[in-house]
C-alpha cells in the first residue's frame, strides 16, 4: 500500500468529509448511483486519482453474500472463543507484546490503552496481519454504499477511501475484507483518515505493512471511542447458587459492592468491595462463564456489536495480561439457528421487539427471553433452553 506523507493534507481533508452529506441515495441504476457519488466527490475537493478510481467502481455480489449470510453470529460463547482463541494466537501474541514492547508502551502513554487489548483486536482481525482479506475495497464499499441495507455507513466510506487514493495512501486496487475495512486490524477508510499514527517514524502511516503504525493507530482509535485509561475492562468471576438474575444485563452497571453483597467472587478470590461500576455478563447464562464487564467493555461493542464477539475479544485480552482459562461451567446447549428462530417467532407473537427473525441470538432476543423467564418464575438469565421454548 502507498503511504500517508502530509498529516496536514489529512487534516483538511477529514474536515471536508466531516462535512454534511448529500442525500444518502442507494438501490436503482448503478451508473446512475455512482455517477450521484461521483458528484459528491467532487464537491468535497476530490479529483485526479480519486475520482479516477470512483469511475472503475463495479458491484460484487459475492459481497452482498457475505453480508447476508453472517452464521458466525449463530455460534455460542463457548464455540466461537474456542475457536477463535487458539494456543497459536496465544503464542503470538505473547511474541509480539515482547517484540513491539517500546511500541506498546508508547501507545499505552499517549492514548491509555494497554498493549494485551490492542494485540487481541490484531489477533481476532487478522492474525497478526497474515490474512487481511482479498477483496477489492473500492467494489466493497460501491457495492455496499449502492445496497439499502446500510447505505449510511458505507457511502461516506467510499467517499473516504476516494480520499486516502488520492492522496497515495492506497492505491485504486487496494484489497481487504469484505466490508471494506483495511489493515493488520481492519479500518475503515475514514478511521485511516483521521485516527491514522505513525508508529515507525518513517513519516508515514502504512496500515498494512507497518507493525508499529498498526499499534498506535488502533490505540488512538480505542481513546477516541472513549478508552478509560487505568480503567479495567473484563473480569472472570465466579457466581452463588442464587443471584437476582434479571439484575445481569449489559445495560444495568452496578456497584462492585453491589455484586459482592450478592455473592459474587472473583475467579481466584473476594473481589474489591468499591463502588467501580460493572455489569454481570453471562454470555451462556448462570451455568456458563461469567464476568463483570467494566466501563471500557463497551468500547468493545463500539468497535463491533455483537456480544459473542466482544467478550471473546476483551476475554482474550485478559489471557494476553496472564489470565487463566475461563471456567466452561456446565451450561445447556445452545440452540440451532432454526430452533433460535422458533423462539423468536414465539417471542414476537408475544409482543416482543426481537428484530429481524434470524436465528441469532443478539440483545433483543435475550432482553425478551428475560422477560418471559421472569413471567414463568424461571430464573430470568437469557439463556434459551428446551424447558421455555416449550413453555411458551
Amino acid at each position: 500500500m502507498n503511504l500517508l506523507k502530509s498529516t496536514i493534507l489529512i487534516f483538511g481533508l477529514v474536515m471536508m468529509l466531516s462535512t454534511p452529506a448529500a442525500a444518502q441515495s442507494c438501490g436503482g441504476n448503478f451508473s446512475a448511483w455512482l455517477k450521484d457519488v461521483k458528484q459528491e466527490a467532487q464537491q468535497k475537493g476530490i479529483s485526479g486519482a480519486g475520482l479516477a478510481a470512483l469511475s472503475k467502481a463495479r458491484r460484487d455480489p459475492k459481497v452482498i453474500s457475505r453480508d447476508r449470510a453472517q452464521g458466525v453470529f449463530t455460534q455460542t460463547f463457548l464455540k466461537f472463543s474456542g475457536r477463535m482463541i487458539s494456543g497459536h494466537r496465544l503464542k503470538q501474541g505473547a511474541a509480539n507484546l515482547r517484540k513491539y514492547k517500546r511500541v506498546f508502551a508508547e501507545a499505552k502513554k499517549q492514548f491509555g490503552v494497554p498493549g494485551p487489548v490492542i494485540a487481541a483486536f490484531w489477533a481476532l482481525e487478522t492474525d497478526f496481519g497474515a490474512v487481511q482479506g482479498n477483496f477489492s475495497t473500492l467494489n466493497a464499499l460501491a457495492t455496499l454504499g449502492h445496497d439499502c441495507r446500510r447505505p449510511e455507513l458505507f457511502r461516506p466510506q467510499l467517499i473516504a477511501l476516494a480520499q486516502l487514493i488520492q492522496l497515495g495512501i492506497g492505491p485504486a486496487n487496494v484489497k481487504g475484507a469484505w466490508a471494506g475495512e483495511i489493515g493488520q486490524t481492519q479500518m475503515l477508510p475514514s478511521d485511516y483518515l483521521e485516527r491514522g499514527r505513525d508508529g515507525d517514524g518513517d513519516g508515514r502511516v502504512d496500515l498494512k505493512r507497518s507493525a508499529p503504525d498498526v499499534i498506535m493507530t488502533t490505540a488512538a482509535f480505542l481513546r477516541d471511542l472513549g478508552w478509560r485509561a487505568g480503567e479495567p475492562w473484563l473480569e472472570e468471576v465466579k457466581l452463588p447458587k442464587n443471584l437476582p438474575w434479571e439484575e445481569a444485563r449489559l445495560d444495568n452497571p452496578l456497584p462492585r459492592s453491589q455484586w459482592v453483597e450478592w455473592g459474587v467472587t472473583g475467579r481466584n478470590g473476594p473481589l474489591k468491595s468499591d463502588k467501580l461500576r460493572a455489569a454481570l455478563l453471562m454470555p451462556m447464562g448462570r451455568k456458563g462463564p461469567a464476568f463483570l464487564g467494566y466501563s471500557n467493555y463497551n468500547i468493545y461493542l463500539e468497535w463491533n456489536k455483537s456480544f459473542v464477539y466482544t467478550v471473546t475479544a476483551a476475554y482474550l485480552a485478559t489471557r494476553l495480561s496472564g489470565a487463566k482459562r475461563y471456567n466452561k461451567g456446565n451450561p445447556s446447549p445452545g440452540f440451532s439457528q432454526n430452533q433460535m428462530k422458533s423462539l423468536q417467532k414465539k417471542l414476537a407473537a408475544r409482543g416482543h421487539d426481537v428484530g429481524k427473525i434470524d436465528g441469532i441470538l443478539g440483545f433483543g432476543s435475550r432482553a425478551a427471553i428475560r422477560a418471559e423467564q421472569k413471567r414463568l418464575g424461571l430464573p430470568a438469565d437469557a439463556w434459551p433452553t428446551k424447558s421455555l421454548l416449550s413453555k411458551l
